[in-house]
């Protein structure tokens, strides 16, 4: 195809936009037309004659079957549901971990008794940072800033509570709802479950009911925010209306630090940092802030190699870790196309959802070497929150999804400032996009997360409030950002 052809598409794609999206009302405005014109030839003395002829029977079936379907539907159709609020961990300086620091860190690391890390293995964990696209104020635990790193179970559980803790009183703060008005908890954490659970830990800290339904998610990856948002609008739906749900979504770092060799397992130690947060639903749409308007999880587990991509194993000398398959990237991009397939005809507009038909049919009828028509998201949503799993993972999705550097702005600078925070990364990217001013009444936000297993998860909401300040995990950092990520940092 010729440049000139090219271009002439391009300006005829907004007319077809046009027309393809307004379908109904391009074909039922001349409907209309023709009928008041019809209407007025005959007369309104015909048309009441015409009126009088049709029997009761006809009269009750034109009035009652419409009146019926519309009750039947608004009976039997979901509850919309509604995000309150929500709240991010606020990291301390305290707990900060500069590049030099860290490296420092590991080297002294080499010298403790039991550990396997080695001189060539900081080297390489040098080289992952200078391209991770992590900024100097990431944050790892106190326990982890000892030589050796502690790594038990009383540590661990500090971690936990201060993270958990303080995001969930930054939020019944600025929602003003009372712990014994939560009637849904859930949590999730996966590489740490305790016993009592994490659930019962919020439980007896805020003193709440008796009859709350709560549930510990863990070992679902970094997407299982997004899953603890599904479960809870799934429980929504049989509480009373106007019932409150806590998602509480974190990592706890502590017990996984990894004192081995192998490299395909230091990547987490590079990555993984501090960062949690909490988010408040309800079936009720006073004071809300955005409207939930899909939920949609892919799985690509069944496959031996998507399943085994994020495993936590022990090394050959007995080291625990996470071990990050060469094969991710590509599991995920698989993983993403099931999910675009699933969310597309849900979200994208008439025309979008035509041109990608089209290039389906085109591609298994005609000439399988035509190029898939890749749909434009952009048309559905305003804002992209993705998953701040590492740089490879945003550059992947920026360049599978054709979006601007605009649009993943937000999930690269909340991996410069917070590191991978696992499942809550998303919830630190809407509040960057929220303290830049960024949010307007009627904006779409998708927010894509990946996961063990594998999984990827989809969420789509639509603003109904934008904040009314910039309070928030950003609130002392936001002025320095966007900041310019070089390919390859240099110390």
């Amino acid at each position: 195809m010729s440049s000139s052809s090219s271009a002439q598409l391009k300006r005829l794609k907004p007319l077809y936009q046009q027309v393809v999206n307004n379908f109904l009302v391009v074909v039922a405005a001349p409907l209309a037309v023709a009928a008041l014109v019809n209407a007025a030839r005959v007369g309104p003395e015909e048309l009441l004659e015409r009126a009088r002829a049709l029997r009761p029977v006809h009269i009750f079936l034109a009035a009652f079957v419409p009146a019926a379907a519309a009750t039947l539907y608004l009976m039997l159709r979901p509850r919309p549901v509604y995000l309150v609020d929500y709240a991010c961990f606020r990291t301390k300086p305290n707990c900060r971990v500069p590049f030099a620091t860290f490296l420092e860190h590991a080297k002294l690391v080499t010298y403790v008794e039991g550990a396997s890390i080695d001189e060539r293995s900081v080297r390489f964990m040098t080289r992952l940072l200078e391209r991770s696209g992590l900024g100097e104020e990431t944050c790892l635990p106190p326990a982890h800033h000892f030589i050796p790193p502690y790594r038990n179970l009383e540590a661990s559980r500090a971690e936990a509570e201060v993270v958990i803790f303080n995001a969930i009183d930054d939020l019944l703060a600025k929602t003003g709802i009372s712990p014994s008005a939560i009637d849904i908890l859930i949590v999730n954490c996966s590489l740490f479950a305790p016993i009592p659970s994490f659930a019962d830990m919020v439980i007896h800290r805020y003193k709440m009911r008796s009859d709350i339904r709560n549930v510990h998610l863990s070992g679902m990856g970094c997407s299982a925010g997004l899953i603890s948002v599904g479960l809870a609008r799934n429980f929504l739906q049989v509480a009373p209306h106007g019932a409150h749900a806590l998602v509480v979504s974190t990592e706890t770092i502590t017990p996984n630090y990894y004192v081995g060799k192998e490299r395909a397992m230091l990547l987490p130690n590079c990555l993984f940092r501090m960062g949690g947060a909490a988010v408040i639903l309800s079936t009720s749409r006073a004071k809300a802030r955005f409207r939930l308007s899909r939920v949609v999880r892919t799985l690509t587990g069944a496959q031996d190699s998507a399943y085994r991509c994020v495993f936590q194993e022990e090394d050959g000398e007995g080291h625990r870790g996470i071990n990050l398959s060469k094969d991710l990237m590509t599991i995920a991009g698989d993983s993403l196309k099931a999910n675009i397939t699933a969310i597309g005809p849900l979200v994208l507009p008439a025309s979008e959802q035509l041109l990608f038909a089209l290039s389906f049919i085109a591609r298994r009828v005609l000439n399988r070497r035509v190029k898939p028509y890749l749909p434009d998201f952009r048309m559905a949503f305003e804002h992209f929150c993705i998953h701040a799993g590492g740089r490879a993972v945003i550059d992947e999705l920026q360049r599978s999804l054709g979006l601007s550097d605009e649009h993943v702005e937000a999930s690269r600078m909340a991996l410069h400032r917070f590191g991978n925070t696992s499942s809550s990364s998303v919830w630190y990217e809407l509040a960057y996009i929220e303290a830049k001013g960024r949010m307007r009444r009627g904006d779409r936000v998708w927010m894509i997360g990946f996961g063990s297993g594998f999984k990827c998860n989809s969420a789509a909401w639509e603003c109904i409030s934008p904040p009314r300040n910039a309070d928030g995990p950003w609130a002392e950092s936001i002025c320095r950002y966007p900041v310019d990520i070089p390919e390859v940092l240099k110390h």
